[in-house]
């Protein structure tokens, strides 16, 4: 079987016969040529696959040649082949977006290498993660059922999402449906987790519980602050740990960057985690500071989180924090404003503290539920992935941190809660008073089987706020929504497939938050 077609471009190509012959038994179709003039004229006419460019001939050098070549296949990989190594003449080269260099005299094992490197990497790389995926898969299998704890459960979907990823690079070996089953399986198992430990957590010393939205300021900010350090913080509201590894390596670039992981409180949701971040206290507490957060419209999640700012003031008082602190509160909806914050955040330069909530994950979850141009161009999560990157890629808070780069600030980058696309329905019935959130609800008398919810009857043991008399919660496991009964098909439909966040599962409630110092 044929692995490629290689024209070789060399105005001594009669003596490289022996690398020829070579390439050729290991598979490979050669296709020589003596001068720049004949190899664009070949390129034109034939399906190459890669060029290999010898730098200095006679006539139409290789530079010229790569040009031309470029100009008419712009995909083409091309690997320059030079005596020259001056650093001005592979500057242009890799300027004109050769794929490789050589620097002669070459043998034919690192020109066989160099060529399974253009022509057969995908395969290789697929090969070995299809490999390196079934061992991992087994791993994880056997893991699942043993007695795992918040460590585990962080360790786990890290390799889930890190595969998610691998498996968006390598579409064709047929595994996503395969990792698709296995975060389910572990969703069902991290909902029996979270199920059994949760109210725990929220009423055991902070010392002895994973990380929790509450606890992010005074575990990750505050001791920075205490320090003298100056800090940006940024919360890109609905971000997942696989959405934060697609843009990753753009800040790599210009930061020394330390992950670390914490917990959403239930629901996983804005108007409950993102104030709780903010308050350093669980909804209960909040409660009772501002009673009237959760007796609004909860369709209005920007008004349930109106108070973040004072949430947050309050919390450095506490921390006697405000005797020395400047800070800055800045909440970004869109484009327009972001741009806006971008032009003037120099003057914020003063400020220990520079607080941004960046909203535009979120929004497109939102919106992508309501528009079917959105669902056609983000069908699943690889879409949704891809999506993000691109926009982090030109946005406004992209050009912050490359600014930022450049000054005497700790990043710090996380989000409040993540999402996941919902799949399976589940009936429930409530009155008017009840709350339309598609992965939780809140009202009077709510019911649900416990295969699909967590049912919270007592919400004083979960620190959520009682809102009312017979107030209870249901809070959707795994990849379950809420829907009521009246219109079922239509919501049914409607809904399905959606980005939608608030209950529990990994990707919700698992959070990656970034230190970035500036190299």
């Amino acid at each position: 079987m044929k692995k490629g077609r290689i024209l070789w471009v060399d105005d001594e190509i009669e003596l490289l016969r022996a690398h020829i012959l070579f390439l050729k038994s290991r598979g490979f179709e050669v296709i020589p040529v003596s001068n720049g003039y004949d190899a664009v004229k070949m390129v034109s006419t034939e399906n190459i696959d890669l060029v290999l460019l010898d730098e200095m001939m006679a006539g139409k050098d290789g530079l010229a040649t790569l040009t031309e070549i470029k100009a008419k296949k712009p995909g083409l990989p091309i690997i320059m082949i030079t005596k020259n190594e001056e650093e001005s003449l592979m500057e242009q080269a890799i300027g004109r977006k050769i794929t490789d260099y050589l620097t002669k005299p070459v043998n034919p094992s690192q020109i066989l290498m160099a060529c399974k490197k253009v022509l057969e990497q995908q395969r290789i790389t697929s090969e070995h993660a299809s490999l390196n995926y079934l061992e991992e898969f087994q791993a994880i299998n056997q893991k699942l059922y043993g007695d795992l704890n918040a460590h585990d459960w962080t360790e786990i979907y890290q390799k889930l999402a890190y595969w998610e990823l691998e498996f968006d690079d390598h579409p064709d070996l047929g595994l996503h449906e395969t990792l698709e089953d296995q975060k389910r399986d572990c969703n069902i198992e991290y909902a029996k987790f979270i199920e059994k430990i949760y109210p725990t957590w929220v009423n055991e010393d902070v010392h002895f519980r994973p990380t929790l939205s509450p606890d992010v300021f005074p575990q990750y900010i505050f001791p920075m602050l205490r320090e003298g350090k100056k800090v940006l913080f940024i919360i890109v509201d609905c971000m997942r740990l696989d959405q934060w590894y697609t843009f990753a390596p753009m800040l790599y670039e210009i930061f020394d960057i330390e992950i670390d992981f914490y917990y959403s409180i239930l629901p996983s949701a804005t108007p409950y985690a993102r104030n709780a971040l903010f308050a350093g206290q669980f909804p209960s507490e909040i409660h009772q500071i501002f009673p009237d957060i959760w007796t609004r419209d909860e369709d209005d999640e920007s008004s349930m989180n109106r108070y973040e700012s004072e949430l947050l003031s309050r919390l450095i008082q506490n921390y006697e924090l405000n005797k020395y602190l400047e800070y800055n509160y800045l909440k970004v909806l869109d484009a327009t404003t972001g741009w806006q914050v971008e032009k003037k955040i120099t003057s914020y330069l003063g400020n220990s503290l520079i607080t941004l909530v960046v909203n535009f994950v979120d929004v497109l979850a939102h919106q992508r539920s309501d528009s079917d141009l959105l669902k056609e161009i983000l069908p699943n999560e690889a879409s949704y992935r891809s999506i993000v990157r691109t926009w982090f890629k030109h946005s406004w808070l992209y050009a912050i941190l490359r600014r930022f780069a450049d000054l005497d600030f700790t990043v710090v980058m996380t989000s409040d809660h993540g999402s996941i696309r919902v799949q399976n329905d589940v009936k429930v019935l409530g009155d008017k008073t009840t709350s339309a959130n598609i992965r939780f609800k809140v009202g009077k008398n709510l019911n649900c089987p416990p295969k699909y919810a967590l049912v919270v009857k007592d919400p004083n043991k979960y620190k959520l706020p009682d809102v009312g008399i017979n107030t209870n919660y249901l809070i959707a496991k795994e990849n379950f929504y809420f829907i009521y009964p009246t219109n079922y098909h239509k919501y049914q439909a409607f809904f399905k497939g959606t980005f939608q966040h608030g209950g529990i599962s990994m990707e919700e409630m698992i959070l990656p938050i970034a230190k970035m110092i500036p190299k």
